[in-house]
């Protein structure tokens, strides 16, 4: 389709940083999106372009908008929500900018495509300076009780999973244990167990037949269901979620965990570590996947949260872990027992649609900063581009680095690297002591499994290992702490 709007550069909306493009949505021949944080949702209909600057939900002048996806398209009607500052309002300090929150409001709208009608369903907001209610995450729609099902966790309060009616204006509180995002399997939504910083830790599924709630709980050592066997450092945040083949996919930072609801419990929750840099926002982070010819499509963002002003002490070492970009944001393609690479990109991707034979990719340059980074205007620079399905699907992506500090990974467990794509896959350790790199090899199988492991001796200096011989997904361990050592793969098409 022509997309007579498709690049925006910094402009007001007072926030942490950049928001994005978010919320792509096409239906019925009109395409969605919000535009964060300048609070603004664009409908585009035969190249015409309307702009809704949520005005509906209080005075201007506006900011937010949706930063996790929050859209779903139900008959002649797209769903959406997020969180919108009317009006925003923020203050100078002596060496920072302040967000005060309290006009700030979760929000849900209807848009009438065949009306070109916006409408405000619901609102709500704490009123406080530095509390907000949950803001709206995810939309699920419920098809046996024809109803919209919310998930709630960014937030001090109002946290959960709610129910919406199609045309009401009030929301039904089901679970009061927060969530990310929702998506069906079988006659089941199911939602994350979102435990804030600490990640997911469980999963709730509501059965919509007989509206009853089931709790399945993670291990509280994840190795128990990693693949690989190794350990898993923690936030696991979740980034989306979609259900195919008789599964639920849950993409977390660190890769994706799998539950099979067939099987016995013990057996049916395995982890399959996908770009895993420990402590590194790196991941499925504030975007969404696609259903493309029956695979996942999910990004995975190089730069999804930054510190730029680590005015306190304790600061300066997690801004120099979660500012470190250790490879490009990549498109993985997930069709099991494979995920394969199909696309490097930028910083990071906010949201993906299909258009029929297009691909519709939201991207921008910029992260959701921390708390003493807030700034007047959104910092990033954000475009909206389309693609062949059929390109991205078929090609090779284009050559790549990753590089690894020892002083990051330690003798922990990274990597999770997908090398089936690629025609050459080549690692340089340079090494400041003897060593062993563990190398494990594994699929994306259902259920998955490990091919091999081996242990690779390492001297002092440069060292080369040949990744050729691997086809898989393949994860690496340091037998001892290397501080100094510099890790490079060098992936080839």
């Amino acid at each position: 389709m022509r997309l007579p709007t498709y690049r925006f550069k910094p402009r007001y909306g007072p926030e942490w940083g950049s928001g994005g493009i978010f919320g792509l949505k096409y239906h019925r021949g009109t395409l969605y999106f919000t535009l964060a944080f300048e609070a603004e949702a664009y409908f585009i209909k035969d190249g015409a372009v309307r702009v809704y600057d949520y005005g509906l939900v209080g005075p201007g002048p506006r900011s937010g908008g949706d930063t996790y996806n929050a859209v779903e398209a139900v008959d002649n009607k797209i769903y959406f929500g997020g969180w919108v500052h009317a009006p925003a309002s923020y203050k100078v300090m002596d060496n920072y900018v302040e967000v005060d929150f309290r006009n700030k409001y979760s929000h849900m709208h209807s848009y009438d495509v065949d009306d070109d009608r916006v409408s405000l369903m619901w609102k709500e907001s704490a009123g406080l300076e530095n509390e907000w209610v949950g803001e709206v995450s995810s939309i699920t729609f419920d098809p046996l009780n024809t109803r919209l099902l919310i998930s709630r966790a960014d937030g001090s309060r109002s946290l959960g999973v709610y129910a919406v009616g199609l045309g009401g204006n009030r929301l039904e509180l089901l679970s009061d244990k927060p969530s990310l995002k929702g998506a069906l399997v079988g006659d089941m939504a199911c939602f994350d167990i979102s435990m804030g910083i600490d990640g997911i830790s469980g999963i709730q599924c509501l059965d919509l037949v007989r509206g009853r709630w089931n709790l399945r709980y993670l291990p509280s050592d994840l190795k128990d269901i990693s693949v690989d066997g190794w350990e898993v450092v923690r936030p696991l945040m979740v980034g989306s979620m979609a259900s195919a083949y008789g599964r639920l996919f849950i993409f977390v930072r660190g890769g994706v965990i799998i539950w099979d609801p067939t099987e016995d419990v013990g057996n049916d929750l395995s982890f399959v570590r996908l770009y895993d840099f420990n402590y590194k926002d790196y991941g499925p982070l504030r975007t969404n996947h696609l259903v493309v010819g029956g695979g996942i499509l999910i990004p995975f963002n190089s730069y999804v949260h930054g510190i730029l002003r680590p005015i306190k002490p304790e600061l300066k070492s997690v801004a120099r872990v979660v500012n470190y970009v250790p490879t490009s944001s990549y498109l993985i393609y997930v069709t099991p027992p494979s995920a394969k690479v199909v696309a490097s990109l930028g910083a990071r991707v906010t949201s993906i649609e299909h258009v029929g034979s297009k691909l519709l990719i939201a991207a921008n340059t910029a992260a959701n900063l921390g708390s003493y980074d807030a700034t007047p205007f959104d910092v990033g620079e954000r475009d909206l581009i389309s693609v062949d399905i059929d390109t991205v699907l078929s090609n090779r992506p284009s050559s790549d680095v990753i590089k690894v500090l020892g002083k990051d990974v330690g003798n922990r467990a990274w990597g999770g690297i997908p090398l089936n794509n690629y025609k050459e896959a080549r690692m340089y350790v340079n090494a400041s002591k003897s060593n062993v790199l563990k190398v494990c090899e594994y699929d994306l199988g259902l259920p998955p499994s490990t091919l091999s492991a081996d242990a690779l001796g390492i001297d002092v200096g440069r060292n080369y290992v040949d990744l050729s011989n691997y086809a898989g997904i393949v994860s690496f361990k340091l037998l001892e702490e290397d501080p100094k050592a510099v890790i490079y793969l060098l992936l080839r098409n």
